[in-house]
């Protein structure tokens, strides 16, 4: 097994309803977008094996812009480390300023701004994974999905141009210190907005699996509204009579359902799983994967919770003793209830993403969502410190 470890990127993106397709009209912001190209979702095998074979040749994405390596390095001031937004596997990210309508490179300041990732020559993700997140984020849009603006492939360099996210990501919400932290109001509405985000793909034609669901990947706007980002690891899920598809073993420690880390099996369930890792974030404000703990050094967050999750009257533990008990105690136990479904061993026993959905939008509206108000607790955070970065993990 080799390792390929990546930090998080911890980075914000832009609001989608800012960018018109190149040549388009502004569309009404009022409007919702929750679509696929016109060529379809079927599309996506064939046109994923052209884009993979061609080396640089993204033009089959009309409704992206094709950003100069010039016009970028002018938009994030040459990539200067103060315009800097974070680091990941992929490479950089960079903050960046260019005009709403011509998409040229203005001033920091002025125009709209935009989130730069850059491409590093020893990413573990390379160009196959950059390939792979202009095919999907170049066709899809939804609410809950960022949006792509553009891509830059000129020479050796590989650069996605996105929406910029104020809020930053729900990781930096959840674990960074000296952070307040979120009600448990938005932490439902977050984890509404995410099985959403993951409902559509699940639903699409190609059934895409997204793969590489967590903290640091869930990306906040300004109204901490929820998108999923960074595609580089997504892929079509089985289809017909198959029911699932082997590939190399790519994802988060901690994250990454069991199933698949052992076998290489790959079904929507796997998504699932991490959703329930997700949920279990929320919830605990805990992170999914810690490097050491008390001589448990490959503990998960899923290995700690889970002897309370069975166990009705031990289940609220898991709480996180910042929200100091403002939170319903039956929507509590409920959420905490779907988490364990979510991260059943048997992927077969896991719930679809849509009921997934309907079981929080249900939750959501029951008048067991309205906080209560209690003495807040001591922050002792069960005794357990805090929980550091998760890793990338690949399996050959």
């Amino acid at each position: 097994m080799g390792n390929c470890v990546r930090k998080p990127v911890k980075c914000a993106h832009a609001s989608s309803s800012n960018f018109p397709p190149p040549g388009a009209t502004k569309p009404n912001g009022d409007a919702k977008q929750v679509s696929t190209s016109p060529s379809g979702e079927s599309s996506f095998r064939s046109l994923n094996k052209s884009l993979i074979a061609s080396k640089v040749d993204v033009s089959v994405h009309s409704n992206l812009k094709s950003f100069s390596f010039t016009d970028l390095k002018n938009a994030t001031k040459n990539f200067r480390s103060e315009t800097m937004l974070g680091e990941g596997g992929f490479g950089c990210v960079f903050k960046g300023w260019i005009d709403l309508n011509t998409f040229a490179p203005t001033k920091p300041g002025s125009g709209v701004v935009v989130a730069v990732k850059k491409l590093k020559p020893e990413s573990c993700q390379g160009h196959k994974e950059w390939l792979t997140e202009v095919t999907y984020l170049g066709q899809l849009h939804h609410e809950n999905l960022v949006k792509l603006i553009g891509y830059c492939s000129e020479s050796d360099n590989r650069l996605l141009v996105y929406e910029f996210m104020p809020k930053g990501s729900l990781e930096q919400h959840l674990f960074r210190k000296g952070v307040q932290p979120i009600a448990w109001t938005m932490r439902m509405n977050i984890a509404i907005d995410v099985a959403r985000g993951l409902s559509f793909l699940h639903g699409l034609d190609a059934n895409v699996i997204y793969r590489d669901l967590k903290a640091s990947n869930v990306l906040l706007d300004s109204d901490y509204n929820a998108k999923l980002s960074d595609f580089g690891l997504a892929r079509d899920g089985p289809t017909g009579d198959k029911t699932h598809v082997s590939t190399k073993v790519l994802g988060t420690r901690g994250y990454a359902a069991p199933e698949y880390v052992a076998t290489g099996h790959l079904t929507p369930k796997s998504d699932v799983y991490s959703y329930g890792v997700v949920l279990l974030e929320l919830l605990s404000g805990r992170r999914a994967m810690e490097e050491e703990r008390g001589g448990f050094d490959d503990e998960t967050l899923v290995d700690w919770a889970k002897p309370f999750l069975i166990d009705s009257r031990r289940v609220l533990r898991i709480m996180d003793t910042r929200l100091g008990g403002q939170y319903p105690k039956k929507a509590a136990q409920a959420a905490a209830a779907l988490a364990l479904q979510c991260l059943h061993t048997d992927p077969k026993n896991r719930p679809l993403m849509i009921d997934v959905l309907a079981t929080l939008e249900k939750l959501n509206t029951s008048r067991d969502i309205i906080p209560r108000t209690a003495r807040p607790v001591k922050l002792d955070n069960h005794g357990i410190k805090p929980m550091n970065s998760p890793y990338r993990i690949t399996k050959t």
